[in-house]
């Protein structure tokens, strides 16, 4: 068997295959001796049928068989072992192939066109500058967060009048004329937060009132609107609602109300871990490095994004084999059509280029993503994701197991890999430039992405 490669252009290349004989007999064969022992062929036991019928039988489809697998085998062991850096797939070429006929030939030749990825080389210095946007954590973020550790870590206690934020307990029952309606709607444990009530009148039933006492009240006026939360209350079916319009009696048997935690030793532990932090002075310097720490990442993709122009011009203007990538694109998905394609080419293109200037930097400079860049990857992304649940002291052991599960999920581990490539490259290119320190708001960097 022979495999090379013709280029056309330095756009695009034919790949030829010539197969003998020798290249496929010997599989044929022993394809044919299994077809041989499984066949059930009437006035033959199992395994004694004449070879010479089998051949007969199944000859053509095995060969047809045997070759493409070759052909496949051999297609990208040349592509994976000369380093071709093709774009989409090798398609069937339309002008060079001979037609086959596995009936009288014995040799084959079999032509492939490949796009070929342009060659890219790029020299950044420190003459280029970019802007890197930095998110200036004030006081009041880190009061902020300081508030929602306290809310999160809260407690509830026993109150003895309502208020708006409290939560309620108790029963409620449907009434007919100011008494208890026979068969109406009773809910036993039911929980309301005047706050939630829409209708003002309707929550100032609640304000100030103590537990054992009944208010009456109308469901519908409020939560106007809510068929939802009215069913959900009411446990009754979102379709009964319209028919339920009248009052209700709520009995007080509880009232709770949220105590935020208390700025002292006990809330440090439970955000940072036993004896992390001391004072309130180190537990709000903790809670600026984990919101710095948090922005990190988004000032990263920013940089990449603003520095996307300068790497491209120094790209210079890249060449495509427009014709076989259109036919990949629509050969790839049969959703597609000539016209779509066609339309959106130049977005296309233009995605294409900066995927492979990326990849020729990551290349280039030997950016490698090993596998343990891959596991510290994902324990920052578990540690991220507790921590929007306000936990920060997680155990490296669960964060640890948790990030090894998440790796299990195929596209999640994709997803991860191409974070912690780019995350590398991020760090090279800030190297290589001058870097133009912007502090800016949290709302003035969120802009920044609306543009």
């Amino acid at each position: 068997m022979n495999v090379s490669l013709n280029n056309v252009d330095a756009t695009r290349g034919i790949i030829k295959i010539d197969i003998a004989k020798d290249d496929y007999a010997a599989a044929v064969e022993k394809s044919l001796r299994n077809f041989r022992q499984k066949a059930n062929v009437p006035g033959f036991r199992k395994g004694m049928v004449p070879m010479g019928m089998v051949k007969k039988m199944y000859g053509k489809h095995v060969l047809a068989e045997e070759i493409n697998k070759l052909v496949s085998e051999a297609l990208y062991n040349y592509i994976r072992e000369n380093n071709l850096n093709i774009l989409g797939e090798p398609l069937p070429n339309e002008t060079e192939q001979k037609e086959i006929n596995f009936d009288t030939m014995e040799e084959f030749e079999f032509c492939f066109d490949v796009a070929l990825a342009p060659e890219i080389k790029i020299e950044l210095s420190k003459d280029d500058k970019v802007p890197y946007y930095q998110v200036a954590i004030d006081e009041e973020m880190i009061n902020q967060q300081v508030e929602a550790y306290q809310s999160n870590f809260g407690t509830y206690v026993p109150a003895e009048t309502v208020e708006e934020k409290d939560l309620v307990k108790g029963t409620i029952a449907e009434l007919e004329n100011g008494t208890p309606k026979e068969g109406g709607i009773v809910v036993e444990e039911a929980v309301l937060m005047p706050m939630y009530i829409k209708d003002e009148a309707e929550k100032a039933k609640f304000i100030g009132a103590t537990a054992n006492t009944a208010i009456v009240f109308n469901p519908n006026k409020a939560f106007e609107g809510a068929e939802a939360e009215i069913a959900s209350f009411l446990k009754i079916e979102k379709e009964q609602v319209a028919e339920v319009t009248g009052d209700f009696s709520f009995e007080i048997k509880e009232i709770t109300r949220h105590e935020k935690a208390e700025l002292n030793q006990e809330l440090f532990d439970k955000v940072f871990g036993e004896g992390v932090v001391t004072s309130e002075e180190e537990f709000k310097n903790k809670i600026r490095e984990a919101l710095a720490e948090q922005f990190t990442p988004q000032s990263d993709f920013k940089f990449l994004t603003d520095i996307r122009d300068i790497l491209v011009a120094k790209a210079g203007e890249l060449h495509f084999a427009d014709d076989l990538l259109k036919r990949w694109l629509l050969a790839a998905n049969e959703k597609n059509t000539a016209e779509q394609i066609d339309a959106d080419y130049p977005t296309i293109v233009k995605d294409l280029t900066y995927h492979l200037i990326k990849e020729a930097l990551v290349k280039q400079n030997n950016l490698k993503v090993e596998d343990a860049d891959i596991e510290t990857f994902a324990k920052r992304v578990a540690k991220a994701q507790f921590a929007q649940y306000g936990m920060l002291s997680v155990p490296e052991d669960v964060l640890a197991n948790y990030a090894k599960d998440m790796l299990k999920n195929k596209q999640t581990l994709q997803n991860i890999i191409e974070r912690a490539v780019e995350e590398k490259l991020a760090g090279w290119l800030k190297e290589q430039v001058t870097l133009e320190t912007k502090e800016v708001t949290p709302d003035e960097f969120g802009k920044l992405f609306e543009e």
